[in-house]
């Protein structure tokens, strides 16, 4: 059989950190590879960067289209289920990734045959079936398998993406690649979907390092939801990785607890090519960090970013902005920000995430349209605040961009840092930003 795999292009209504990064589809590639043990042909169509996808169901005869999707996928997914459809009436029509396996029902959808729900295990026994001749029902049904408990399947077929890995990016880091050493989230923060993911489970580290040693980047996004929850085996990652001199720059998720607590694991990190840490700091309030049952202070977050400044590691630090906040919140969170020696931040106000304890709490505060899947991006404000307008609102979010992300501290420092070419990459991510920001204090709605 033939399948088409597809990393579709989020409107461009959408604000989201793609301005500044394009990220292989690495859940692709584990499909394509896991397509090519089972003896089947695969293709990867990635929509961010060319629009392959009409011309590629025309051309070529598929047995299936699979798509992988986020929130703000979910309308063009089911736009593209639909002129599959129409090409091709009896092609199978499939979704999976994050919001699949989180909120299956977002894919309730008459051109949509198959929710993968156990993300590789599922597409398994529904391939199975196809090739078994099964009915749709049947696949429908298999889409629901639960994903195994031991990852043993085989490492990401890269050569399907060979023509875009000029392309992949990740903020300061030119042509990087991706590498996932672990599965959803030991803790259970109240807005974050990662935890939804099934229990937190870890891939063997040699065979982590095996792979890494087979990527030509020399860049690497480590995309585990927490990079730094095992002590022990970030050590033996880091044992391995100096025995083989494999040297890479890497860029990796983790947690501001970890890193206060571990000074020397950080230092070490460092002397690897640590590069960058994004750690969810969420609040510069303590209120807030117990609210989101974050399980940190704010001396903890304050120390963390301290570490990694001493060693050079780069601390991108995601903020949160509350639906409660007035003006003199955001004079503080820019003081906070601009507290750090580098200030590098993504600032979200709050979002709901269905499937989440925080929507369950919060879902009678929408005030946007749901089905506006391109607005609930982590940027948009979809609850209305409480103590300004929404187009005050918005200036509030760019004002502290202005004043910390895009000053001309920050701005010198990256250029000194990572050069002009990459400066000149995240300025026109930021301007488009802004310019989107802008449009939104004009009509927020």
């Amino acid at each position: 059989m033939k399948i088409l795999l597809v990393k579709p292009n989020p409107s461009p209504q959408s604000i989201n950190l793609q301005s500044f990064m394009i990220c292989e589809p690495l859940e692709l590639e584990y499909c394509a590879a896991l397509l090519h043990k089972l003896g089947h042909e695969s293709r990867i169509a990635d929509l961010v960067i060319d629009e392959s996808f009409p011309k590629a169901l025309t051309t070529d005869h598929y047995d299936a289209v699979a798509f992988t999707a986020y929130q703000v996928h979910i309308g063009i997914v089911k736009k593209y289920a639909a002129y599959a459809k129409k090409v091709r009436p009896d092609i199978v029509t499939m979704v999976g990734g994050v919001q699949a396996e989180v909120v299956p029902q977002s894919f309730d959808d008459e051109n949509i045959d198959v929710v993968l729900t156990g993300g590789l295990t599922a597409l398994e026994a529904v391939i199975g079936a196809m090739e078994r001749g099964e009915s749709r029902q049947k696949l429908k049904e298999l889409g629901r398998t639960p994903a195994r408990a031991n990852f043993d399947f085989p490492f990401p077929d890269r050569s399907k993406t060979g023509k875009y890995r000029k392309h992949y990016n990740y903020i300061f880091h030119d042509e990087c690649a991706t590498i996932k050493t672990s599965f959803s989230c030991a803790y259970d923060c109240e807005f974050c979907f990662c935890t939804r993911l099934g229990r937190y489970r870890e891939r063997d580290i040699t065979e982590v390092v095996d792979e890494l040693e087979s990527i030509r980047e020399r860049n690497v996004f480590i995309v585990d939801d927490d990079f730094l929850y095992n002590r022990k085996r970030v050590l033996e990652f880091c044992d391995l990785v100096t025995r083989r001199n494999i040297k890479k720059t890497y860029i990796a998720f983790g947690r501001a607890d970890f890193i206060a607590a571990n000074e020397d694991v950080i230092a070490r990190l460092a002397q690897c090519g640590f590069d960058a840490f994004f750690v969810g700091l969420e609040s510069f309030k303590s209120c807030e960090l117990s609210d989101y049952n974050k399980r940190t202070t704010v001396e903890t977050n304050n120390r963390a970013v301290r570490i990694l400044e001493k060693y050079g590691i780069q601390c991108y630090s995601g903020l949160i902005v509350g639906y409660d906040w007035g003006k003199s919140d955001f004079d503080q969170l820019i003081a906070y920000i601009n507290g750090f020696e580098h200030p590098m931040v993504n600032i979200q106000p709050i979002t709901p995430i269905k499937g989440t304890p925080y929507y369950e709490r919060v879902k009678d505060l929408i005030f946007e349209d749901e089905t506006r899947y391109e607005r609930f991006d982590m940027a948009h404000v979809v609850i209305k605040p409480q103590k300004m307008s929404v187009r005050a609102f918005y200036y509030n979010i760019l004002r502290a961009y202005m004043k910390t992300m895009v000053s001309a501290k920050s701005r010198r420092y990256i250029k000194v840092r990572y050069g002009r070419k990459i400066y000149r990459r995240v300025k026109r991510g930021a301007y488009k930003i802004i310019w989107q920001y802008i449009k939104l204090i004009i009509n927020p709605y």
